[in-house]
């Protein structure tokens, strides 16, 4: 996983663990919910209205239908800016995303709600407004930053599975630029997670969020295995095997995406030569340089372009 790719986790976590990410985060609304009947994620509908141009941001994006408790049905817009870092449009990206939806369905009930997973230069977010000659447009929308969560000790104490990937988000963040700290961060929630006792399912499922969040490099991979393989010969456990499985697994699918995204950047070349002929250096340099989600927009507008500038812009 690129270290400033997050979204995958965060789409992941949100399916699994959508009940306790609003309970975690948004309790009036976990409240109003009712949560005996099932929830249903509407990506399909959310993939017709929404169609993001910005190659470069990274978002967790989730519309998902609940029932409230006197019966009516609501959709809930999650949408979740995981570098963190709102740009001077995040309120009109909201804005934008709520009205193509309700335009599109007319008849359903929306809330939106965003998530920040760390601090941005911004602080007047959560209200998009315009006014011109009398008419005046307001759109609210509550903002959620994790940063403003209770420290570790308590939140994790909150006994929320969700707790668990927040304050991995948290640490991510933290330790971007200290891999040691990493490295101490992530063996600290291994083990919270193996000695807390969660039910195994959850930990072996938090096990895989934490891993895929606090990625490290491959010598401090394995040392962290052998710190955990210790823990568990410690305590008797049972689940280093699954740890170790996991860091297979993330080796495997390492290894499937990088063959995925060269097949796509030697597919999209030869799209382009084939239409524009023997490109410049610069788009050599853009494909080279590009990563999964880049080369599968560029693929989406090559049939459209007239020129190699349109597919990259």
């Amino acid at each position: 996983m690129d270290k400033a790719d997050f979204d995958s986790p965060w789409k992941e976590a949100l399916a699994f663990y959508f009940p306790q990410f609003v309970e975690l985060l948004l309790p009036a609304m976990y409240a109003d919910i009712d949560w005996s009947r099932p929830h249903e994620f509407l990506d399909k509908e959310l993939q017709q209205v929404v169609r993001d141009s910005e190659a470069r941001r990274r978002h967790a994006d989730k519309l998902v239908k609940v029932f409230l408790r006197d019966g009516s049905e609501t959709w809930v817009l999650v949408h979740v800016e995981v570098q963190g870092r709102a740009d001077k449009h995040f309120n009109f990206r909201m804005y934008r995303y709520y009205y193509r939806l309700q335009d599109k369905y007319p008849k359903r009930r929306i809330a939106s709600v965003a998530v920040l997973t760390e601090p941005g230069a911004h602080t007047a977010l959560g209200r998009y407004t315009q006014t011109l000659w009398g008419t005046q447009l307001c759109f609210d929308f509550p903002v959620i930053t994790l940063t403003a969560l209770p420290a570790r000790s308590t939140l994790l104490a909150s006994r929320n599975p969700f707790a668990v990937i927040a304050q991995a988000q948290r640490e991510a963040h933290q330790t971007r630029r200290n891999q040691q700290a990493r490295l101490l961060s992530k063996f600290e929630l291994i083990k919270y997670l193996l000695l807390t006792g969660y039910p195994r399912q959850d930990v072996l499922e938090l096990l895989r969020l934490v891993d895929w969040m606090l990625a490290l490099p491959p010598e401090l991979e394995r040392q962290l295995e052998t710190e955990v393989a210790r823990l568990e010969e410690e305590q008797n456990m049972a689940y280093v095997t699954s740890f170790e499985r996991i860091a297979e697994e993330r080796g495997m699918e390492r290894g499937m995406e990088r063959g995925m995204e060269q097949g796509s950047r030697k597919l999209l070349r030869k799209l382009l030569t084939m239409k524009f002929g023997e490109l410049p250096a610069w788009a050599d340099q853009r494909l080279a340089a590009a990563n999964t989600q880049q080369l599968e927009q560029w693929l989406d507008r090559v049939l459209a372009a007239e020129t190699p500038e349109d597919v990259f812009t």
